[in-house]
């Protein structure tokens, strides 16, 4: 199996698992190292017992990656032990409490970024804060920060509250800026040309502690102020911040070098970590010796499995807990007051400006600490050979076409770039700026370059191309080799399984020009493969699923490729239109059946549409031209709404007018004439809406009853004129107060359920039609929550037979 786009390594390492030879690799070298920690350094040392002569005896057999994990453990935490020898002493604790008690250790300090205040009646640093609040937890008084301006000496200091609400606004908004003192605004560009000149300062707000109950606040202390006033370490992170990026870049505020975006506090902790991993190294390597191991000299990378190997294994991973450490030990992570927990720096895989920042403590042993670092390391690495593993998976540095070139009789299965998405490259480099240093010597041609490679990764950059049509050249031009090389290599009896999750659009200007989607597929296509099956899977978190209208989808799309038959057929426009009316309305059901999100919906049918058009050789326009993929992209669109218009037709009289009248006019009022013509044509009444509870008309006017409106009560086995409807409205309704009501609503309507479900798809296409985000999310929210509601016991499930 190969996966020439091998990236964070799932797919190589699901493969493994099922016992294939596994082929992957990347032209970054921070994924080529992950990968070998997936696919390589565990297999070749499994189950083997530990080193650390404390943990070797603690079990008789060490299966899998067990002993190799305890290790990562045992010399993790003794290179922990070591820096807080070197640094604890910047990192002071909170003394005992007035009314007893032992000291409390400190979690995380929360800064705020100081700038002059440009008003001439306040010459003095003033806090740029875009919010107050410490902790905002239901039934608990809410914990606030309390500036408090001293007008005589031009000073700012704070003081932390429990209860009631901030007394000051956020002094920072979007770059603009408020002095706290007088009120005087500071200039976005005034706010950037202090940050150029290195003029910003940073000013302590709290101190977070470990608490008896949890997490505890506390006003800022001046000795903790000065336990952070340290001098830089003698070495730094070289190398410069992306200039652009998609969702924004600190350059512009002058941290334009990577170690500009720690405090020299977190610089001497992340590079007291890095100086001691040589010594870490040889640990290993001598207690590796002395539990058996041989003692020849041989790297791993030369492939060796012996103590030197070991030792460069287990260094490995130590590397990464520096790094993983580093997400969250610099000056742009934020407090998230909701949760009380620290947001990491790529948790918007981009490098925006933080006002007020957190500062973590890497020996408190909580949250975002060394030891929560490295146990993720070790939990990963644990579950590496959990379920078994296939032979040493083959990992090489190299782009997506070399690779395939150099692997002929191959199945391959890959996860592609998306078009313009991310810029994985820029991003990287944060990690790559530490792990060049600290695995050169382990990992000596993964580290030999000042910065990952940016020219040839396969993404559409229009600030590294020049202009975003050179840029679109480049991805599309990559991305045809690859596929052309794809269907070269792919052996002709298992089919290419190919994962895509970019959300196709249309341009600004309407034009029909290509996205991710259609880009990618035309590739496909071109390259003389044919999409046999489309398979969505679901492979996103639901937190992710943050608004309609943006690439946050729920699933992936798997592409099932073959090579194309050599005699496929031409076809009409008239022909693909009418091949699909045929085909999409029973896959779009199939779809449904297996609950495909609403909002993933769309996405979905593309794989079946699409499927349809390659079956030919060429469609054919009638002016003779070829059909581009982004023309059939919109046709399937088309007839994906025509199947879903279509399910109206099973619907009750009332519902298909409730649907029409939503998709005119939402919850608005309309013409009680109209609504009576329109309920003339459904063959229902007004009178009959009203009674279906549906609606009301008065004065002159006709609504639709929102679910603010709709009893908590209602009970379908009663209503004498039940509507689907009125089941979808109150499905939602229940859901959105809690999910036990919902699934007990749901066991009462029993079959008729599901006409409601069908129902949610459609009101969901019709809101996202109209803009409505909040309603759109409402019926994509039900289709998520179904199978939960589905197996939620609620012990009543009467009188269900009645409603079917």
């Amino acid at each position: 199996m190969l996966d020439p786009f091998g990236g964070g390594g799932a797919i190589p390492l699901e493969a493994q698992r099922l016992g294939l030879a596994t082929l992957t690799g990347d032209l970054n070298p921070v994924p080529v190292l992950i990968q070998r920690a997936m696919l390589q350094l565990p297999v070749r040392f499994a189950d083997a017992a530990p080193v650390d002569p404390v943990s070797r005896n603690e079990l008789q057999t060490w299966r899998g990656a067990q002993g190799l994990a305890v290790d990562i453990d045992s010399y993790g935490s003794w290179l922990r032990d070591e820096a807080f020898k070197r640094v604890g002493h910047m990192y002071p604790r909170v003394p005992a409490p007035a009314n007893g008690g032992p000291e409390r250790t400190v979690i995380a300090w929360i800064w705020a970024r100081t700038v002059m205040s440009p008003d001439p009646t306040w010459r003095a640093h003033v806090p740029l804060v875009a919010s107050w609040v410490l902790s905002r937890k239901s039934g608990k008084p809410t914990v606030w920060i309390e500036p408090q301006v001293d007008r005589e000496t031009k000073t700012v200091s704070y003081v932390v509250r429990r209860g009631g609400s901030p007394t000051y606004q956020r002094t920072v908004d979007n770059g603009n800026g408020t002095c706290v003192a007088t009120g005087a605004a500071i200039p976005p560009d005034y706010i950037k040309s202090e940050a150029v000149a290195g003029r910003l300062r940073h000013q302590l707000l709290a101190i977070v502690s470990d608490g008896e109950g949890g997490k505890d606040f506390h006003s800022p202390a001046t000795s903790h102020e000065s336990a952070a006033e340290v001098p830089p370490p003698e070495w730094r992170p070289e190398g410069r911040n992306p200039e652009h990026l998609t969702g924004g870049t600190v350059v512009v505020y002058g941290m334009d070098e990577w170690w500009k975006l720690f405090t020299n506090r977190q610089l001497n902790a992340l590079t007291t970590f890095s100086d001691l991993l040589p010594a870490a190294h040889e640990k290993v390597r001598r207690e590796a010796e002395k539990a058996g191991l041989v003692a020849d000299g041989v790297r791993f990378r030369d492939g060796g499995a012996g103590a030197m190997a070991y030792a460069d294994a287990v260094t490995t991973y130590l590397a990464f807990v520096i790094d993983k450490y580093a997400d969250f030990c610099n000056s742009l992570c934020s407090w998230n007051a909701p949760n009380s927990q620290v947001r990491y720096l790529f948790a918007d895989k981009s490098i925006p400006m933080k006002w007020d920042f957190v500062e973590t403590n890497p020996f408190s042993g909580r949250m975002a600490s060394w030891d929560a670092q490295l146990g993720g390391v070790v939990a990963a690495v644990r579950e590496c050979l959990a379920t078994g593993a296939g032979p040493e998976g083959g990992v090489a540095q190299m782009d997506a076409g070399a690779r395939i070139a150099g692997s002929n009789d191959v199945v391959v299965s890959t996860d592609p770039p998306y078009y313009a998405n991310i810029f994985y490259s820029d991003l990287s480099d944060f990690f790559y700026s530490w792990l060049r240093v600290n695995l050169r010597d382990i990992w000596p041609d993964e580290c030999a370059t000042l910065q990952t490679p940016k020219a040839e990764e396969l993404v559409a950059n229009r600030y590294r191309a020049g202009s975003k049509a050179a840029a679109d050249e480049h991805f599309e031009a990559g991305m045809g080799q690859v596929m052309a090389a794809l269907t070269s290599a792919q052996r002709s009896d298992v089919p290419a399984t190919i994962y895509y999750a970019y959300k196709a659009t249309e341009t600004a200007d309407g034009a029909i020009r290509s996205t991710g989607w259609a880009t990618f597929l035309q590739a496909v296509v071109d390259a003389g493969l044919q999409v046999t099956a489309t398979w969505p899977l679901r492979t996103e978190r639901k937190g992710r699923l943050v608004s309609i209208g943006t690439n946050a989808l729920a699933s992936s799309i798997v592409l099932v490729c073959r090579p194309r038959s050599a005699d496929a057929s031409l076809a009409s426009r008239a022909e693909f239109m009418s091949a699909l009316r045929d085909e999409m309305p029973a896959a779009v059901r199939i779809l449904q059946s297996g609950n495909i999100a609403p909002v993933d919906l769309a996405q979905s049918s593309i794989g079946p549409g699409i499927s349809v058009f390659s079956r030919y050789a060429r469609v054919i326009e009638a002016d003779g031209t070829n059909m581009p993929v982004a023309d059939a992209l919109a046709i399937i669109n088309d007839v994906l709404g025509d199947a879903l218009d279509g399910e109206e037709a099973e619907l009750d009289a009332d519902t298909r007018f409730a649907v029409t009248w939503y998709t005119q006019f939402g919850y608005g009022a309309g013409s009680s004439g109209d609504a009576d013509g329109l309920a003339r044509a459904k063959n229902t009444s007004l009178a009959g809406l009203d009674s279906a509870g549906i609606g009301e008309s008065r004065a002159g006017s006709f609504r639709l009853f929102e679910r603010t409106e709709l009893s908590e009560d209602w009970d379908p086995v009663a209503d004498a004129r039940l509507t689907v409807w009125e089941a979808a409205q109150h499905l939602v309704a229940a859901l959105d107060r809690s999910e036990t009501e919902a699934a007990r609503l749901l066991q009462r309507l029993g079959g008729y359920g599901d006409r409601a479900r069908q129902l949610a798809y459609v009101l969901f296409k019709k809101a996202t039609d109209k803009g409505s985000a909040e309603e759109a999310n409402a019926y994509n929210g039900l289709i998520l929550a179904w199978p939960t509601l589905q197996s939620m016991e609620t012990g009543d499930g009467q009188n269900q037979q009645r409603l079917l």
